[in-house]
């Protein structure tokens, strides 16, 4: 179970760049991808959990399950986002994570995204790291 005071929504700002958007100044919808996948990996780090100790230390790597996302409103090109991600489950090597895009108090996108837990060199599920499952578990 997530620990809701030891869990809250982690945000990383994002400007949206030329290079983000259609002819017209509209982000592509699979950008918004890229977004919420970078703001993934800076929440882990925020939890003290970069890419490099994940591999090297405790031998895993999150690899996105599923991911369900809605469109509600278009980011245009020079909009100062707001990304946010927030673990709301965990499993044995499942996470669950909320991401919303925002522009303002504007809800642009919103998704929840099933990441799994993979050993580095068998690819298959193992449990989450016993640190970061503290870090987000209640505590009895």
């Amino acid at each position: 179970m997530i620990n809701p005071a030891l869990n809250a929504a982690f945000t990383l700002p994002v400007r949206v760049y030329y290079q983000d958007t259609d002819a017209g100044g509209v982000v592509y919808h699979s950008t918004y991808l890229d977004f919420m996948e970078r703001t993934r990996y800076e929440w882990l780090r925020e939890q003290g959990f970069d890419i490099h100790s994940l591999v090297q230390v405790h031998k895993v790597i999150f690899m996105v399950r599923s991911l369900s996302i809605e469109y509600f409103k278009p980011a245009l090109l020079d909009d100062l986002l707001q990304v946010t991600a927030q673990a709301v489950e965990l499993g044995r090597s499942r996470i669950t994570i909320l991401q919303h895009v925002l522009r303002g108090t504007a809800t642009l996108a919103s998704a929840t995204v099933q990441a799994v837990c993979v050993g580095t060199e068998s690819h298959r599920p193992v449990s989450v790291p016993a640190p970061l499952r503290h870090k987000l578990e209640i505590r009895s």
